[in-house]
């Protein structure tokens, strides 16, 4: 769901950038609208090994998307589940519901950390948070939180605080398709319901926007967060999505 920003380099119907600011990782993203070939992966891959990266990754890919990759060596690296919220009738949401009994439910509606358009300055609060609520390998850099901003026609960057930042989100919206594209919460806060308000946070701005549908992705391994998105009404497709792997000359 995400595309690199202008500052990376296109090659042929790919875009060829960095991985979360790893000199010997590429990221190589089809380009949107366009459709993988072995042939164009295969002369993507040559620039790759030209600009001197040990291994390449994908963005999380369809299914449809990943057989010109395997075709081209590339093997699984993590599976992703894939989600939708239909915004149609989008309903109440309680932004503050608790998740796992602690107080969230008895904060005066005055004390409760409102949300807000992020700004410039907010920006290392939030990929601080970022780095604690995620593991090394999908923490988000500077870099790419930028391209998480850039992905779609249209995003917002809002952040959950006033002058405590304890949690954000990333949300994008392309035609009537939209986009939760990174979401974080303090873990010291967890468990008060910030992580509900600010997806429906997400949800009510998608839907003013014109969007009929929310789309999210998280690691099959994050239960807290797919526990998160199936009570919000999210619901699970049928096939999910892989971020895809291919290690060049035996390198890890």
């Amino acid at each position: 769901m995400q595309r690199l920003a202008p500052s990376n380099r296109s090659f042929d119907r790919f875009r060829i950038g960095t991985w979360r600011g790893d000199d010997h990782i590429a990221l190589l993203s089809p380009k949107p609208g366009t459709m993988p070939t072995q042939p164009g992966i295969a002369r993507a891959l040559d620039e790759v090994r030209h600009r001197g990266y040990h291994s390449v990754l994908t963005p999380a890919l369809a299914a449809g998307e990943q057989q010109p990759f395997h075709a081209a060596g590339f093997e699984l690296h993590e599976r992703l589940h894939l989600l939708r919220r239909d915004l149609a009738h989008l309903g109440r949401l309680d932004q503050y519901e608790p998740v796992d009994g602690r107080a969230g439910h008895n904060m005066a509606t005055s004390e409760r950390p409102a949300i807000r358009r992020g700004r410039r300055r907010d920006i290392p609060t939030a990929l601080h948070i970022d780095g604690l609520a995620f593991e090394p390998f999908w923490r988000l850099t500077a870099e790419g939180l930028a391209e998480a901003r850039l992905a779609t026609p249209r995003s917002q960057f809002r952040v959950l605080g006033k002058r405590q930042v304890l949690g954000y989100h990333v949300t994008g919206c392309a035609e009537t398709t939209g986009y939760l594209q990174r979401l974080a919460v303090h873990p010291n806060h967890a468990g008060h319901g910030f992580g509900a308000a600010l997806v429906q946070d997400a949800l009510q701005w998608s839907q003013r926007r014109g969007c009929t549908t929310l789309f999210v992705n998280t690691q099959e391994t994050n239960a807290r967060a797919l526990s998160l998105y199936l009570r919000l009404g999210f619901e699970l497709e049928t096939t999910g999505l892989a971020v895809l792997r291919l290690d060049i000359d035996g390198r890890a």
